[in-house]
């Protein structure tokens, strides 16, 4: 053995995996051409093991691992690219399964046969890591979930309290001040344009009322998220004083209650946005349904949301908007419209 070759032999007995090369036979079945000393340690057999019975591997693999781990070779030799496969692997002798990890470069041979050349590591920690981070995700979804739901609960409750008792009692003092000032002597002007100018106050808190129990759970949803969102189009025309347009395909469109919420809110924080941020011109909201999914999308011919501002950390309407729909399992997009301005794009499936 050179120098080259004792340099190369004590290089792979050192790599934290297992090197590896192998082909396919006549019969699709596993061939290793070499396998160095890191087989016992990852896979508990030696290479002269499995180089002697190849179906060994194969057995450690259950069906739907081998399946796989053909179709990527098979999608290798097709467009010969490097195969890149991760799957489980159960080593009998130590009761343990383990996350393999088996890159290879596919080389076609003179008689037109393939094989692969590359290395096979042991991913189980950050798999493990993986799946953690992901069920953590998933109950922080289901948490977030959760704590919406209850939000909305406390603001219909706040939004009836706010309506049945405050209006309740400013009736009660709309008829008191109304009473007062019939019985009021002619003399007593300036006392009747108080009690009037009272009775105008008690008026515009009573529109200030219905405006914050809309905002904290808009009634208008029980007729329906067409007709929500058209009177939010209505609102947002008259408070802004921005052209806004609003265009459906089916004037009842059927969604859950927690869907209707979502698209409302969605669209709600959308609008606000344009009126903080757009100096637009005109806006365009849409609500389309086709077969199982609905798409909402709002669109204004403003300045155009830059890309940085997607990832603000105090980006937390847009944010919202993406725990909102991803609670319903939807999709949000945000892009630069064309010519100009800003494109949201909503798909919610409808179950």
């Amino acid at each position: 053995m050179n120098s080259q070759e004792l340099s190369l032999q004590i290089a792979l007995s050192n790599f934290p995996g297992l090197v590896i090369q192998f082909h396919l036979d006549e019969k699709n079945q596993f061939v290793f051409d070499y396998l160095s000393d890191g087989c016992e340690a990852l896979l508990g057999r030696t290479p002269e093991e499995l180089m002697q019975n190849p179906r060994q591997f194969l057995e450690m693999l259950n069906a739907r691992e081998r399946t796989l781990l053909y179709k990527r070779l098979q999608k290798s030799v097709e467009s010969i690219t490097s195969a890149n496969w991760e799957g489980r692997v159960w080593i009998d002798g130590w009761q343990d399964t383990k996350w393999i990890n088996l890159r290879a470069t596919p080389r076609v041979l003179m008689n037109g046969k393939v094989t692969w050349g590359g290395v096979m590591m042991n991913i189980t920690q950050s798999k493990k890591e993986k799946i953690e981070i992901e069920a953590s995700r998933r109950k922080l979804a289901e948490l977030t979930a959760h704590l919406e739901t209850i939000k909305e609960e406390e603001r219909a409750k706040i939004a009836r309290e706010i309506h049945d008792d405050l209006g309740g009692n400013l009736t009660v003092i709309k008829l008191g001040l109304s009473n007062i000032r019939s019985k009021l002597e002619p003399h007593q002007a300036e006392l009747k344009k108080n009690a009037l100018g009272l009775e105008t106050i008690t008026d515009s808190t009573f529109d200030a009322i219905h405006r914050i129990s809309r905002n904290l759970r808009p009634t208008v949803l029980d007729l329906g998220i067409v007709d929500a969102i058209d009177w939010q189009v209505e609102e947002f025309k008259k408070q802004i004083g921005i052209d806004c347009q609003f265009h459906y395909n089916q004037p009842d469109i059927k969604t859950t209650s927690e869907q209707s919420m979502t698209l409302f809110r969605i669209c709600q924080e959308a609008l606000s946005n344009i009126a903080k941020h757009a100096h637009a011109t005109l806006v365009e909201v849409r609500l389309i349904r086709e077969n199982c999914h609905v798409e909402l999308s709002i669109r204004d011919n403003g300045v155009g949301i830059k890309p940085k501002d997607k990832h603000k950390a105090n980006s937390f309407g847009l944010h919202g908007m993406q725990e909102r729909i991803e609670m319903q399992h939807g999709t949000i997009s945000i892009s630069k419209a064309k010519p100009r301005g800003t494109l949201i794009k909503v798909n919610l499936p409808l179950g």
